[in-house]
Order: C-alpha cells, then structure tokens, then sequence
C-alpha cells in the first residue's frame, strides 16, 4: 500500500503557522500516544526551534500505559516538556495550565526582567489531522470554543481562543507533511484514522493491524473474537466474519465489513490498550 494524503489547504496552513510562529511563545503540539513518533510532523521542529515547547501524548487511554511511560521518558530526555493527557474524558487537563507556565518559566523570567508583567503565555496547538486538538482546546478551556469533528480535517482557519489571563491559544489546522519517507508511518497512521479510510484498501489495512497484533499482542485477537488466531492474516480475517457473522448473500464472508469492524474496535479501544511502535525502535540510531 502506498499513503499519500496532502490537501491544499494543508499548504496553507503551513503557511499560516510560519506566519505566525513569531507571535509565539510556546508550541505545544499533540501527537497519538498509540504512535507517538508517527504522529509528529517533522516540520513542526523547524518552525518550532528557539520556542519552548511542549508535548501532549493524547488518547493516552487508547495506548499501553508502559510504553507511554517509556516515551514520556524519550521526550523529556531530548528536551521536551512531555505529558499524557485524554481529552475526551479529560483527563490530564486541569495539570496543562501548570506544565504551560514550567514549560515557559524562562520566557516569564526574561520578560519580568525587562519590566513586563502579567503578559500571557501564547501558546499554538499544533499536530496532525484528527489527532484531538480542537477536542483538546475545548476540554482546557471548559467550553466548545473551537470545532470539533472526528474526520480528519475539519479546522480549516486559525483562532486565537483567551483561556485565561495568563494563556492565550492560537488553534491551527492540523497538517501532514507533503511525503512519507517511511511507508511504515502512513501505516500507522492509516491505522489510527489520520488518513482518510476513502482512500484505503480496508481489508489490505486490517490484515496488516492482525499481523502486528499476532507479533506484538498475542492472544488479544483470539480471546476478543473467539478465534484461532495462529493461521496467516487474511485467514484470520475470514475468521473473525465468520465469528462475528460478517455474510453477503448466499452466505458468502464479507472481509470487508469485518475490515471495518476490526479496525474500528482498535480504534475505539475495544482490543485493549495498544501501542503502534515502540522507543526501542528509535533508540537505536
């Protein structure tokens, strides 16, 4: 499979962001605690630099508690200020103001210093489609200040939302960048919905999520769908329409509809905590 997904209005808001960047304190950026490294756009650290920043590793409930653990730790040893949040429930929330003001103590230092007082943090959201910012903004701000949706690309413009007066948030659409190196990261990404699944082979996806699962999770697959799951991937994707009665006419498996329904319990955290890769894959090099 071959992942490729970059609208127009994603240069735009790329544009937008290098705008920007100089009325900006802070760059807190949220990626998918399931694929923390997959989840980053490289750019962002080019715009980013000689800013504080700061970085959320949201549905931490969908993700393993250990290896979100482990990439905290990754984080804060490259220099990031690193915390797990799930805005959905809200979980995390009420602590991000606090890391806000750790991660900018320098900024307010510096600005006490020269006799600036009480001026708030700015502080842009940033990450890829559909990875929860605007869920995010609105869980810190306590109300639905930016628009939300759980299709990729749904904030097209910026907003600048007051929180408090201490912090103010510049909200920006979310970006991918125009081209995977790795196809293994549109991989991930295509698992975790950030791509749009229009344009996907569905039962190619799933087949590969029930490849990694056997080699990563074994046993989660056959306790969940009652089903041997020792036999190659497409196997144990007829199996689990057959468990789940996925039948077209003349009693025939439909994969497909067992493709969607695999990776939408994945992603809705039906199979368990999951994590997509590992630091060990990145502490190699």
């Amino acid at each position: 499979m071959n992942f490729q997904w970059y609208p127009g209005h994603m240069t735009k808001a790329k544009r937008m962001m290098q705008e920007n960047i100089k009325l900006i304190d802070l760059v807190i950026e949220l990626v998918d605690a399931r694929v923390p490294m997959s989840s980053r756009n490289p750019d962002i650290d080019e715009l980013g630099k000689n800013k504080a920043r700061l970085i959320l590793l949201n549905k931490a409930d969908l993700a393993d508690e250990k290896q979100t653990e482990e990439w905290i730790g990754y984080f804060r040893g490259k220099g990031y200020s690193a915390v797990k949040v799930n805005s959905r429930k809200g979980g995390g929330i009420k602590s991000i103001q606090g890391v806000i003001q750790e991660a900018c103590k320098e900024k307010t230092e510096r600005d006490r210093k020269r006799g600036i007082l009480n001026r708030p943090v700015r502080a842009m959201v940033v990450g890829i489609p559909n990875v929860g910012k605007s869920t995010f903004i609105n869980a810190l701000a306590g109300k639905a200040c930016a628009k939300t949706g759980n299709k990729p690309g749904v904030t097209k413009g910026k907003q600048w939302i007051r929180l408090n007066k201490n912090v103010e948030l510049l909200d920006t659409p979310g970006i991918l960048w125009p081209k995977f190196e790795d196809q293994q990261v549109g991989l991930r990404l295509a698992f975790i919905g950030s791509i749009k699944d229009e344009i996907m082979n569905m039962e190619e996806l799933a087949a590969e999520l029930i490849s990694f699962m056997q080699d990563a999770y074994p046993g989660v697959l056959a306790e969940k769908y009652t089903i041997n799951e020792k036999q190659n991937s497409y196997s144990v994707l007829e199996a689990i329409a057959e468990s789940r009665h996925c039948l077209v006419r003349g009693n025939e498996l439909d994969t497909a509809k067992a493709a969607g329904m695999l990776l939408d319990d994945f992603r809705n955290g039906r199979l368990g905590r999951i994590t997509l890769e590992f630091v060990k894959e990145y502490t190699n090099e």
